[in-house]
């Protein structure tokens, strides 16, 4: 697009402007700035000045693919239809009109962990479940997320014997979730706090963010 400025008095030698058509184009530059739709195919150049820069900086915007990503995914999350104990029925009320998770494009459960990238572990975690939970982490998406909601999940809590185990013993955790059991806004807490880590490191790969790079489960003879 070019733009060309000409002297408006003849006697500066340029040429004469009709000053009717002077008030023409601002008045169209006024409209397009409001957003409104001016006739013919180069509205655009009816601008001149700091009143392009404007127009131009108010509907350009430019980022990188990387934060795209991380932007698209942190605000789509699909948690996992997985509950554990009394945590679980405080996971179930984030959907509920008082916190609503859906605002934020989480409230999507999954019922398969093939169709899932968050795994909220909302409750006690046995030395029997544990391999269980992890197989089901294993079977998520990649990139993929865990949430260790509550405080048996997380240090045993009121539960702290030989039967449970912490959930950071035997998978990674992203985010930890105070409480016993907490409140549905602070899981939500803590799940807009997973969304700013989603994006602020694009690099999503549990593995290489936990430097697990060779620990993959092979079958035998595969």
């Amino acid at each position: 697009m070019e733009i060309k400025r000409e002297p408006i008095d003849p006697a500066g030698g340029g040429p004469h402007i009709d000053g009717d058509a002077l008030r023409v184009r601002r008045l169209n530059s006024r409209q397009l700035l409001r957003g409104a739709e001016v006739e013919g195919p180069n509205a655009a150049a009816h601008l001149e000045g700091t009143d392009f820069e404007r127009y131009v900086e108010e509907r350009v915007l430019t980022t990188t693919l990387e934060k795209a990503t991380a932007w698209a995914r942190s605000n789509s999350f699909f948690p996992a239809t997985f509950g554990l104990a009394c945590c679980a029925i405080e996971m179930m009320s984030i959907v509920a009109a008082r916190v609503d998770v859906a605002r934020f494009g989480f409230e999507a459960f999954r019922a398969s962990p093939r169709q899932a990238d968050l795994l909220i572990l909302s409750g006690r975690v046995s030395i029997k479940m544990a391999p269980v939970v992890r197989r089901i982490y294993d079977q998520m998406l990649e990139p993929k997320w865990a949430i260790s909601m509550g405080a048996c999940c997380s240090s045993m809590g009121v539960f702290n014997n030989y039967a449970l185990v912490p959930s950071d013993k035997f998978m990674p955790i992203d985010v930890h979730v105070p409480g016993c059991p907490p409140r549905p806004e602070a899981l939500m807490h803590g799940v807009l706090k997973l969304r700013k880590m989603v994006q602020d490191d694009p690099e999503m790969g549990w593995r290489e963010r936990y430097e697990a790079i060779g620990t993959e489960e092979v079958l035998p003879g595969a």
